[in-house]
């Protein structure tokens, strides 16, 4: 963000919850505060300025610098060029769920295809609005990835959901008693 133009540590907090980045980065704060922060003292970014607004504490604003620009070029290459298994967590479950009665997993799943349904309507809401808008897709397009993603996974489930409603999945659950 500080490639665009010099900011405030709260500054780029709103504008990551704007853009809706907080679906990608898990980001508080306070947490912000404490990377530029250390942004500033491995020289990755740096002050260039103070304002205070009324009762406001003093907030300092940073900008990038050349090295931060290199280091920041670098790792998005990196994390474009270069598939990694981020070990998610709904992976392990599907992978254990054979631990769970077959009913209760069609359960799970049919409440975890709703939810997605859902997150897939808002995401359909919110980059109807962005292509209306005059932000440019290059700072929202992840946002279609991310829908994307959401719609296959939907729409996996529910065709896993059918096959283990109709039994032709075979499930090996077994209670204690058998």
């Amino acid at each position: 963000m500080l490639v665009e133009r010099p900011m405030h540590p709260y500054e780029m907090f709103s504008l990551l919850k704007e853009r809706h980045e907080d679906h990608i980065v898990k980001v508080r704060p306070g947490s912000l505060y404490h990377t530029v922060e250390r942004l500033a003292r491995d020289g990755l970014a740096v002050s260039c300025g103070t304002a205070k607004a009324g009762n406001r504490p003093e907030r300092t604003t940073y900008e990038i610098t050349q090295v931060g620009r290199a280091v920041l070029s670098e790792q998005v290459s990196v994390m474009l060029d270069s598939p990694v298994n981020e070990y998610p967590r709904f992976p392990l479950a599907l992978g254990e769920s054979h631990n769970l009665p077959r009913d209760q997993v069609v359960g799970h799943l049919t409440h975890r295809a709703e939810r997605l349904t859902e997150m897939v309507d808002e995401a359909d809401r919110y980059l109807a609005g962005l292509r209306e808008s005059d932000v440019p897709e290059a700072y929202w397009f992840v946002a279609d990835y991310l829908r994307t993603i959401q719609a296959a996974e939907r729409d996996w489930l529910r065709a896993l959901i059918i096959r283990l409603h109709n039994e032709e999945l075979p499930w090996p659950y077994r209670t204690t008693d058998q």
